[in-house]
């Protein structure tokens, strides 16, 4: 059975800011208060104006700070990449792919940041990696995505819930797994998140992290969303 990391609970749950722009964050994080402690900025802000004084920001209110651009391009651009955002302080990013790509990620990272493989995005499914050209079903394609960033040096990678308990009994514990498509409740359509999981799903298969948004931006009270999830955090790993 899968022993989780020594993690503070209240830094497992990532709030997705994602918003157009850099007063709306502020607003949301001013918003949440303590209910966060971990939060996720993207492409949509990343294309507003402000993103890296937004980042510091956040460092400067002792704020963690996942930066998701999913960096692909050749070895030594996305190194680079790398290389420059460690400099900022940020503690999570993402990439995509190839062997050499992850292994140029994995040496050029330092400091706090941690590198983070994408295996599947959590709005694919078996009809999309027939649409991309994967000859595979999802569970191989992660289970594979996940053996290479590790043997890569990455850190950890980005998987849907579904998958992780697998992945487990067949990946080596000390890969980090942060796990998106978190849904509170059962989803019940009108999303583009197919392969989802609810808090306690994703924890008791095995994730290390959640990556949380619309069901707490789109809440009538955003913090009192994001202090039922910190509750349900709490429950599991006291259980």
């Amino acid at each position: 059975m899968y022993q989780h990391k020594s993690i503070p609970p209240e830094e497992r749950l990532i709030f997705a800011l994602d918003v157009p722009n850099v007063e709306e964050a502020k607003a949301l994080v001013e918003q949440l208060g303590d209910s966060v402690r971990f939060y996720k900025i993207g492409l949509e802000l990343f294309m507003a104006d402000g993103f890296f004084d937004f980042l510091d920001w956040l460092l400067g209110r002792e704020r963690k700070v996942f930066v998701d651009l999913k960096f692909f391009d050749v070895p030594a651009t996305v190194a680079a990449a790398v290389r420059q955002l460690s400099r900022r302080g940020a503690h999570f990013c993402t990439i995509h792919g190839n062997q050499s790509i992850m292994e140029a990620a994995g040496e050029a990272r330092s400091g706090h940041l941690k590198v983070l493989a994408v295996t599947a995005l959590t709005s694919l499914d078996r009809g999309d990696l027939d649409d991309l050209g994967f000859d595979c079903d999802v569970d191989a394609l992660v289970l594979s995505r996940a053996r290479r960033a590790l043997e890569a040096g990455c850190d950890g990678v980005v998987a849907s819930g579904m998958e992780v308990a697998q992945m487990r009994e067949a990946v080596d514990d000390r890969l980090l797994v942060i796990t998106p498509g978190i849904r509170p409740v059962e989803n019940r359509g009108g999303d583009d998140q197919k392969r989802v999981v609810t808090v306690e799903q994703a924890f008791e298969n095995g994730a290390d992290y959640i990556v949380v948004g619309r069901p707490i931006r789109r809440a009538d009270d955003p913090k009192a969303a994001a202090e039922a999830i910190q509750a349900t955090i709490r429950e599991v790993f006291q259980a």
